[in-house]
């Protein structure tokens, strides 16, 4: 993917309302590629005061909306399957990507944490 097209989204992703509202940054794409970053904040809780399995479902459907359409053609997700295996900690941002596989026809994310 040549640069202008990588700033393009970059751009989209800057200026998308619903990214603003949760702080999701996209840092790196490619084609079929996408990964981006949320710092956690307070704001983000659920009610057990740890991060609300919406905000980090929002951080994936960042990256699958990146990833899946930087092939040129409109996408959208007709489903997802998303396993938490434990909420990020405090004052960590959480992180992941997605990278899209031709052959299969789907996508699969990763997501981490780092402390802040």
């Amino acid at each position: 993917m040549d640069e202008k097209k990588q700033a393009v989204y970059f751009k989209k992703v800057e200026d998308e309302p619903f990214a603003k509202l949760l702080n999701i940054k996209l840092k790196e794409v490619s084609e079929g590629y996408a990964r981006c970053e949320m710092e956690y904040s307070e704001q983000m809780d659920n009610i057990y005061g740890s991060a609300h399995g919406g905000a980090l479902f929002s951080l994936i459907d960042e990256a699958f909306e990146i990833s899946s359409n930087s092939h040129e053609n409109i996408a959208v997700a007709l489903n997802m399957n998303v396993t938490y295996m434990r909420p990020p900690r405090k004052k960590h941002s959480a992180r992941g990507g997605i990278k899209r596989d031709q052959q299969n026809k789907k996508n699969s994310f990763v997501l981490y944490h780092r402390q802040g």
